[in-house]
C-alpha cells in the first residue's frame, strides 16, 4: 500500500491520480444511473447502446482521417452514436409498438457492424483493444470535467423528480394514470444512460462496460428496499470497485478493466448467496 501511495502522489504518475479521481466522480452515475436501469429492467438496452458507440466512433475517425474533419473526434461520434442508439430504441418501442428485445438486438448488431467496417476502411493504425476493453489509466482531465458536468447534470433531475422516477421504475403503467409522463422520463433517462456509458467506456470498454453500469446497482438491491438507498448504496460499492480494482490491477500486473468487473461480479455472486441464505430462514 504504502508504495502505492508513493506512486499516486509521484509528479510523474498524475494519469493515477486521474484514474482515481474519475473511478470516485463516476461512481455517482453508476450508482443514480445502474439503480434506474436495473430497476427499470433496460440493461439488454445498455449493452446495445455500448456497442452502437463502436459504430460512432469507426464512423468519426474515418470522417476525420479520410476527409480530414478534424472537429469529428471519436469522443464526438461515441456521444452521437449511444444518444442515437438509445432514442432509436425508445422511439421505435412507443411509436412503432415494437418488441423492444428485437430492436435491441438491431441496433445492438448493426452499431457494431457499422463500427468494424468503418475502422476496416480507416487508414493508418487504430487501437481497437483501447475500444474494446478500455484503460482507465488513460483518463485526461477533460474527461474529469466532464464527469462533473454531467453527475451534476444526472444528480440535479433525480432529486427533483425522484418521486416521479420512483413511480416509472416500479410501476409505470399506475404512473402513466397518475399522470406522471412516463414517455418522456423514460427518454430522458436513455439519454443519460447513453451518456454514462461513454464516459465509463474509458474504465472498461465496450464489451465490459455493461456489467459496471449494472453489478454496484444489483449487489445494492441483494440489500436495500428504497430506490434513494439502493442508489446511495450502488454509488459506494461503485467506488470500492473501481479504487480495489486499481489497487488489486497494480499489485498484480493485470489490467484494470476486467480486474474491477471481475471484483464487482465477485461481490454481486456473495449478495445472491447472503440474500438467498436470509430468505432461506425466514
Amino acid at each position: 500500500m504504502s508504495a502505492f501511495l508513493q506512486e499516486l502522489f509521484s509528479p510523474e504518475m498524475v494519469f493515477l491520480r486521474y484514474a482515481l479521481i474519475f473511478g470516485v466522480l463516476s461512481s455517482l452515475l453508476i450508482g443514480v444511473v445502474g439503480t434506474m436501469v436495473v430497476t427499470r429492467r433496460i440493461s439488454s438496452l445498455a449493452g446495445a447502446v455500448s456497442h452502437a458507440v463502436l459504430g460512432g466512433v469507426g464512423i468519426a475517425l474515418f470522417l476525420q482521417r479520410v476527409f480530414f474533419w478534424e472537429w469529428c473526434s471519436p469522443m464526438l461520434g461515441a456521444v452521437i452514436g449511444a444518444v442515437a442508439a438509445a432514442l432509436i430504441v425508445g422511439l421505435v418501442k412507443f411509436c412503432a409498438k415494437e418488441r423492444e428485445d428485437t430492436i435491441i438486438a438491431v441496433v445492438w448488431a448493426l452499431g457494431m457492424s457499422l463500427g468494424l467496417l468503418f475502422l476496416h476502411k480507416t487508414p493508418g493504425y487504430v487501437d481497437w483493444q483501447g475500444y474494446l476493453f478500455g484503460n482507465i489509466l488513460l483518463i485526461t482531465d477533460q474527461a474529469l470535467k466532464l464527469t462533473v458536468v454531467l453527475s451534476i447534470l444526472t444528480l440535479v433531475p433525480v432529486i427533483v423528480f425522484y418521486n416521479s422516477l420512483l413511480a416509472m421504475s416500479f410501476d409505470g403503467v399506475f404512473a402513466e394514470l397518475r399522470g406522471v409522463k412516463v414517455k418522456v422520463y423514460y427518454l430522458a433517462l436513455l439519454i443519460l444512460t447513453a451518456l454514462t456509458i461513454v464516459l465509463l467506456i474509458n474504465v472498461v470498454g465496450i464489451i465490459l462496460v455493461i456489467a459496471l453500469l449494472t453489478l454496484p446497482a444489483a449487489t445494492a438491491g441483494c440489500f436495500t428496499r428504497h430506490l434513494w438507498s439502493m442508489m446511495l448504496s450502488a454509488g459506494c460499492l461503485s467506488c470500492l470497485f473501481v479504487v480495489g480494482g486499481l489497487l488489486l490491477s497494480y499489485y498484480c500486473r493485470m489490467p484494470s478493466g476486467p480486474v474491477i468487473t471481475l471484483l464487482a461480479a465477485g461481490f454481486y455472486i456473495c449478495g445472491l448467496a447472503i440474500s438467498s441464505w436470509r430468505k432461506s430462514r425466514g
